[in-house]
């Protein structure tokens, strides 16, 4: 007689960033769709402990175990960029070896999948050395997802280093399937300038020529948000599938409003406020925070801007008397741009945030810093025409006066909220019983569970 053997699937998370917590979302999914399949999810112990201590419960058929940061004992950081991530990589294929040894020998199941952070280009070899199939997450868009894989192309047609691009910045990457509207200056850096030699560029460079090689590529957004380009990585992947917005896929956990955001909120009138957050590691420096608080002050647009204590410092004095908002250190984002009263979304532009402000409908205004918000910026007011990127680039009192003006009092910010509205209704039609996100979601359940699951 057969023995039915249940799948078992480790997960790789990248403990940086908001890189973990999509991918426990859609392990999340996927685990409750196929209950007999064990899902070993390994990360740091900062990160499991943050993404697992939410009020919302994950399916009992996850279980996460702890791998080293990376970060020798007595070891003195010297504030070399991106040195933690180097560190924790550095020694990261041997401690998941280590580690999804101890889950095979605990579980008495043999790994069946492979589903990992798609920075960890060194899982392809993994997978080959077990014998599964690798199906990698990646966390950005798909725009942002094409220029990694074209950065051999991208090299070999602008060269490498700023002296080969002078003067040609504006130049359009219109030999890229969907990239027409981007500029050469909204590259990410790593790819034809900037340090090419440093550990990261070389992790996105890697990643970029072995992702086409994996089973499958997902990544967290819809099909119909860029049309061309899911055609042309189609092409290029054994198989790309739009699985997202997992905002609207999954119902968010339910995080506490421990600083009154939304009482606050309660007391706006409709699409007038101001939010205001740049992240987990993105920090505006001093000099452009005050012209931030400048403006803030000038219009007397009501607002919350999420801010780290440590930073207020930097604030005039008396800003707060003077000005018509709230500081906090943290807010409750996903439920703050669901609000009826929040207007404008002023942002870096990572792609979770601007998929939040998608989901909830705000217009976005962008100072970008660094990875793909220079290529999100640039979709997001030349294709999609939803937000607008600061003027020059970086926060100035009379740039962001600008944006605050156009976003909230003229037509053009009417517009921004026509198309998002449209934009939406796609995104929730793609997330619906029929729709193509929930179709690709049935395909990625099948690769990763095998015929253990019920289809959604």
């Amino acid at each position: 007689m057969t023995q039915l053997v249940h799948p078992h699937v480790a997960v790789l998370a990248f403990p940086f960033s908001t890189h973990a917590a999509p991918l426990l979302t859609i392990i999340s999914r996927l685990a409750s769709a196929s209950p007999n399949t064990l899902f070993s999810f390994f990360s740091t112990a900062q990160s499991n402990n943050s993404i697992f201590s939410t009020s919302q419960p994950t399916p009992p058929n996850i279980k996460a175990y702890n791998v080293h940061d990376g970060v020798p004992e007595g070891y003195v950081f010297v504030g070399k960029p991106q040195e933690d991530i180097e560190l924790f990589m550095r020694g990261a294929p041997q401690d998941f070896r280590m580690g999804m040894e101890m889950a095979v020998e605990e579980s008495g199941r043999k790994l069946s999948c492979l589903v990992t952070d798609a920075f960890f280009w060194f899982a392809k070899d993994m997978a080959l050395e077990i014998g599964v199939p690798w199906l990698p997450l990646y966390t950005a868009g798909a725009c942002s997802l094409s220029c990694h894989v074209y950065t051999d192309l991208l090299r070999e047609t602008y060269g490498v280093g700023v002296g080969g691009i002078v003067g040609r910045e504006d130049e359009t990457l219109d030999f890229i399937p969907g990239m027409s509207n981007l500029r050469i200056r909204d590259l990410p850096e790593g790819i034809i300038f900037g340090n090419l030699e440093s550990f990261f560029s070389n992790l996105l460079h890697r990643m970029g020529q072995v992702l086409p090689e994996a089973t499958a590529v997902f990544i967290n957004s819809f099909e119909e948000l860029d049309p061309d380009i899911t055609t042309d990585l189609k092409s290029k992947c054994k198989q790309y599938l739009n699985v997202g917005p997992f905002i609207l896929a999954t119902q968010p956990p339910s995080v506490p409003d421990s600083h009154g955001c939304l009482a606050w909120l309660h007391k706006q009138k409709p699409a007038t406020v101001a939010y205001i957050s740049f992240g987990s590691i993105a920090t505006p420096p001093p000099n452009e925070l005050v012209a931030l608080a400048e403006a803030l002050e000038a219009s007397q647009v009501p607002f919350i801007w999420s801010l780290r204590d440590r930073l207020k410092v930097h604030l005039p004095n008396g800003f707060l008397e003077k000005a018509n908002g709230i500081i906090v250190p943290w807010a409750p984002q996903t439920d703050v741009l669901a609000h009826a009263a929040v207007g404008v979304f002023i942002t870096h532009g990572g792609w979770n945030s601007l998929v939040e402000s998608i989901a909830g409908g705000v217009p976005m205004i962008f100072r970008p810093f660094f990875g793909d918000h220079g290529v999100n910026a640039r979709v997001v007011e030349d294709v999609w025409e939803i937000g607008v990127i600061v003027e020059t680039g970086v926060l100035t009192k009379d740039g962001i006066l600008s944006g605050l003006d156009l976003v909230l009092a003229q037509e053009k910010g009417k517009k921004m909220r026509g198309k998002l509205r449209e934009i939406k209704q796609v995104a929730q039609r793609s997330v619906g019983a029929k729709g193509s996100s929930t179709q690709n979601f049935n395909k990625l359940l099948d690769l990763v569970c095998g015929q253990n699951y019920a289809l959604v």
